[in-house]
């Protein structure tokens, strides 16, 4: 198996912890934008040890930073931000799994992205596995016992987090992976740690600032909510990391569709952890979503 299949599986299964991790916090503890900044405050000075740990190890110097990383890597920082509230906010709404569908729109709205600003091309059979888990997708997505037709169920508030969340995303995925280019050493995980390190701190002074100013006191709930929230820190910075260091080995929509397996992992871990069955709809879905990810490893 290549690194950067290996490094998506991984990255989507820390992610579900975190989103599981973070929506039990946002029906409690913390505003959506608590939620949010507790997943970049407690995962900076973990990040920045690592990257220190390891230039010290490997003797490595710290490569020289081009103001085109710098543009590209606040970018990111920035559309990561609002791409994570917006599905933060998602835990809020009853239809959450029809946001969560269109939040998966991000495979697409990367490989447009991808194309516009990087030149990165995608295959026609790569498309093609691409669109084929996105039908998977959807069909896991249409929630029984929601009221109204399923044109009527997407056309509301949680559709338009769920898809203003793909495109910040995208728009993140793609300003990572031009991030990572831009550093000069052929590590491509102390180009992913670099990377990641520089964001997280510009995210959490950021965002810390931010609350502050709109939301008083969150910024202390969210310290204060530390036994739960450091979980959140460390399970986004280890998926960051697996992110980061595939989006240098491969173009980012090939990496965000293998990882379409976090849908998966989302349902089983439902299953799981609130004892739901799954349906005969929902197990074509995964089947779709599953053959997908085989397709894209296979034909991109």
């Amino acid at each position: 198996m290549e690194a950067w299949i290996f490094l998506s599986v991984a990255a989507a299964a820390f992610q579900t912890l975190r989103f599981m991790l973070q929506k039990r916090l946002s029906m409690g503890a913390l505003s959506a934008g608590g939620a949010t900044l507790a997943r970049f405050f407690y995962s900076t000075p973990v990040v920045g040890a690592l990257v220190l740990a390891y230039l010290a190890l490997s003797g490595a110097d710290l490569p020289g930073l081009s103001p085109l990383f710098w543009l590209y890597a606040m970018i990111g920082g920035l559309t990561q931000i609002l791409a994570t509230w917006c599905v933060v906010a998602l835990f809020a709404e009853r239809n959450f799994a029809v946001g969560i569908t269109f939040k998966k729109t991000e495979v697409v709205q990367t490989a447009l992205v991808g194309l516009v600003v990087l030149g990165d091309h995608i295959s026609a059979m790569g498309l093609g596995a691409i669109l084929l888990g996105l039908v998977g997708v959807l069909i896991l997505s249409d929630t029984p016992g929601l009221e109204g037709r399923w044109l009527r169920r997407i056309t509301n508030r949680a559709a338009f987090l769920g898809l203003a969340s793909g495109a910040f995303f995208a728009i993140s995925a793609v300003g990572y992976r031009g991030a990572t280019l831009e550093i000069a050493s052929e590590d491509p995980l102390l180009r992913a740690g670099i990377t990641l390190a520089v964001v997280t701190l510009a995210q959490t002074l950021a965002l810390g600032a931010w609350l502050i100013w709109r939301e008083p006191g969150q910024v202390t709930r969210v310290a204060g909510a530390w036994r739960t929230a450091v979980w959140i820190g460390i399970a986004g910075m280890l998926g960051s990391l697996f992110w980061f260091t595939a989006f240098t080995l491969q173009n980012a929509a090939y990496v965000f569709a293998v990882g379409q397996v976090e849908v998966i992992f989302s349902l089983f871990a439902s299953v799981l952890f609130f004892g739901e069955k799954i349906t005969r709809r929902e197990a074509a879905g995964i089947a779709l979503v599953t053959l997908s990810v085989i397709a894209v490893v296979a034909f991109r």
